[in-house]
């Protein structure tokens, strides 16, 4: 009996959980507010179970997270040139995000989703053209 109450506890937090969470709009742009071939917004602070939807307003983009600069245990995505991507983010850390096509130009993104758990090992990531100058600014802007 104890376990099954259990299980209803844990489905009722499931629920809840799925109830508060956020969704958010990324638009990848030929140019934006901020400059040419970017991410808009460029960051975003989430919460566990909270929905990404990176929307190709402009085509020739896509969204895909950047080896080494994503939690451990938690999936990588990549998604198909000109086409939207949604993405549930389930674990807590820093989802380093980046157009292929346009990376060397510095269309790159973060997403911190609750605690920077893996700061250390996203920083630690070797970057490259106008990308290193893009995340130096978005790494200023993790909160702990």
């Amino acid at each position: 009996m104890f376990g099954k109450l259990m299980t209803a506890g844990a489905v009722a937090l499931v629920f809840a959980t799925a109830a508060n969470a956020e969704t958010f709009e990324i638009q990848m742009l030929n140019r934006g507010e901020t400059g040419a071939m970017v991410f808009e917004p460029a960051f975003v602070k989430a919460a566990v179970g909270d929905t990404i939807n990176f929307v190709a307003t402009d085509k020739g983009h896509n969204a895909e997270t950047l080896k080494g600069m994503f939690p451990e245990g938690a999936e990588g995505f990549k998604g198909k040139i000109s086409k939207d991507l949604s993405v549930t983010l389930d674990q807590e850390g820093l989802y380093g995000v980046k157009c292929a096509p346009h990376y060397l130009m510095g269309m790159v993104a973060m997403i911190q989703v609750g605690a920077p758990t893996n700061l250390d090992e996203a920083a630690a990531v070797k970057q490259k053209g106008k990308a290193k100058d893009q995340f130096k600014s978005l790494f200023g802007q993790v909160e702990p």
